[in-house]
Order: C-alpha cells, then sequence, then structure tokens
C-alpha cells in the first residue's frame, strides 16, 4: 500500500474503474448469451427483439471503452449472420 495521499487515491481510483469496467463486461457477455439462447430456441421475434438489445449494448460498449470498434463489428456482423440463418 503507498504512503503518497496522491497514490492512496490512485489505488481507490484504479479499484473503482476496475469494478466498473468488470460490471460493464458482465452485462455485455450476459445480453450476448441471451440473444444466443434466443437463437437456440428458433423464435424469430424473440431472436430479433434479442439482437436489437445485443446490437446496443455492444454500441454502448464502445462509447465505455470496453471494446475496439473493429471487434464490436466483427460482433455485430457475426451476430446478423447469425439472426438471418435463422430464417
Amino acid at each position: 500500500m503507498p504512503n503518497i495521499k496522491s497514490s492512496k487515491k490512485d489505488v481507490i481510483k484504479s479499484q473503482i474503474a476496475y469494478e466498473k469496467n468488470k460490471a460493464n463486461k458482465t452485462a455485455l457477455k450476459t445480453v450476448v448469451k441471451k440473444f444466443d439462447a434466443a437463437l437456440e430456441s428458433g423464435d424469430r421475434t424473440a431472436a430479433e427483439a434479442a439482437y436489437k438489445l445485443a446490437v446496443k449494448a455492444v454500441d454502448q460498449a464502445i462509447v465505455k471503452g470496453i471494446l475496439n470498434k473493429n471487434t464490436a463489428a466483427r460482433r455485430k456482423s457475426s451476430m446478423t449472420l447469425k439472426l438471418n440463418k435463422l430464417a
């Protein structure tokens, strides 16, 4: 543990950022898993609703700095292809 006041603050700040990032990543994974589950069920309307939520979550992850824009584009493209195969 650091002795300098500003270093102590930095440790606390980084811990808070870590917790926020972890929560955001977990939420993103949950939404994507729900989309995959909707695909597995074969219900087109449920899959489309889950797709919209998943794409929105991926876009928000870009803004929050969790995903790189190219990674997000790849994931959205993959989800779109999976949804189109369901038809």
